[in-house]
């Protein structure tokens, strides 16, 4: 097949799932065309030694790479925000008509900085057939925000029901991500659940090592890792709270930062929480076996509908790497752990059903905890590796270019 492929980022920015689909549709035989962006993420600056330029192509065997401009926003104001995504749709619209016009399907990987350039692009390209890759599924009330333009808000809103109408498949990442976009246009028949995968180079069962257990432990004490963002969606303020309560029963050690970074670690020295520890961000390549050397994995989500149909990124690298779960969640996460039987789970913003899950985490044996990983590895395998997922896509791209062609051929036989 020829296969497009839209992305708002793509590697080397930090976007893994768009850059392996693309790599791995190749490898199997495919000719991949994609389109997308200058590499600004997160900082919103283009990256040290690209620069910005019409006709921008990189050439592998298989798979082509073009780059179009758009407007790299420096800050994360509302106006700036739309300024970078109705740029972006400009330039799709400029090259996106040539360059994808005789492809037999196109994958969206839907985040909502790319929904002006999808739905520009569907009408440019007419009947090719759209397997959307639902990220997140916007809630109406970041519009709403001071400083957001309503009138921006609404014809987003009017722009996204069309492309779920319009798609020949949405494949969202969590379950319950389904009734969302149902309810926001797309068709009960068409929509299927493709979790997302991690980056399986590096994130894969290891052995502990001597420098990572000097960074994390302290002693043979049960130690709960939390890895990643410490921001308002972890809120990992009751995490804290939970640890506190169990005091020298267990360890808790935050690998990250965060905009919530401040609040957390003020909250610990003002409880007195001795065994909860900060350790400054680390490359990805070194996550793998400061997991190893963990007891367990924290997974944490707040209380709020929007993070209850969302599956987080950390979950599939605790379950690549064979490392046990703590989930304080609600949702699909929470029902994941639950089904592999790899971890604990207890409500979200709870720290005293925390608390019982980390005394808990701290008797379960060795060997039993060693189990809860093996487990969460298999239904990693199963459900959530690239293999599992691009076989998932790959069969969806297959279905729509040729339930196109029937109906083209149907519409010539007329």
């Amino acid at each position: 097949m020829k296969i497009g492929i839209l992305s708002y980022h793509f590697p080397p920015e930090p976007a893994f799932i768009p850059g392996s689909l693309a790599e791995e549709l190749a490898a199997r035989g495919h000719e991949v065309r994609v389109l997308t962006g200058f590499p600004d993420y997160p900082g919103g600056h283009v990256y040290p030694g690209w620069r910005q330029r019409w006709r921008h192509q990189t050439h592998s065997e298989r798979l082509t790479v073009r780059r179009v401009p758009r407007y790299a926003r420096g800050d994360a104001s509302p106006g700036a925000r739309t300024a970078a995504w109705l740029s972006f749709a400009g330039s799709v619209a400029v090259a996106g008509r040539r360059y994808l016009r005789d492809v037999d399907a196109l994958y969206v990987f839907q985040h909502p900085a790319v929904t002006f350039a999808a739905a520009g692009l569907l009408r440019l390209l007419g009947r090719v057939p759209t397997v959307l890759h639902v990220q997140d599924v916007w809630t109406g009330e970041e519009p709403s925000r001071p400083g957001e333009n309503r009138l921006r808000a609404d014809r987003f809103d009017a722009s996204l029901r069309r492309l779920y109408r319009e798609a020949a498949a949405v494949a969202v990442t969590a379950p319950s991500m389904r009734d969302l976009v149902v309810a926001a246009g797309a068709g009960p028949d068409r929509v299927c659940t493709v979790l997302n995968w991690t980056d399986e180079r590096i994130f894969r069962p290891a052995e502990p090592g001597p420098a990572a257990r000097r960074l994390i432990r302290r002693d043979d004490r049960c130690l709960v890792m939390h890895a990643g963002t410490i921001g308002v969606r972890q809120g990992l303020e009751t995490a804290v709270r939970a640890a506190a309560a169990l005091g020298d029963r267990m360890d808790l050690v935050l690998v990250g930062s965060g905009a919530q970074e401040r609040r957390v670690r003020g909250l610990a020295a003002d409880l007195g929480a001795d065994n909860v520890r900060f350790v400054e961000w680390r490359s990805p390549v070194d996550m793998p076996q400061l997991y190893a050397t963990a007891d367990y994995q924290l997974v944490m989500q707040r209380d709020v509908p929007e993070l209850r149909g969302t599956v987080p990124g950390k979950l599939q690298a605790a379950f690549s790497c064979a490392a046990p779960v703590v989930a304080s969640t609600g949702g699909d996460t929470a029902e994941l752990v639950e089904r592999a039987r790899a971890g604990l789970s207890c409500p979200p913003e709870d720290w005293a059903a925390l608390a019982d899950r980390f005394w808990l985490a701290a008797a379960i044996p060795r060997a039993a905890r060693v189990e809860m990983g093996r487990r969460g590895r298999d239904a990693y395998l199963r459900e959530m590796s690239l293999r599992a997922g691009v076989d998932r896509i790959e069969g969806l791209l297959r279905e729509a270019s040729a339930t196109m062609a029937k109906r083209t051929n149907l519409a010539v036989g007329r």
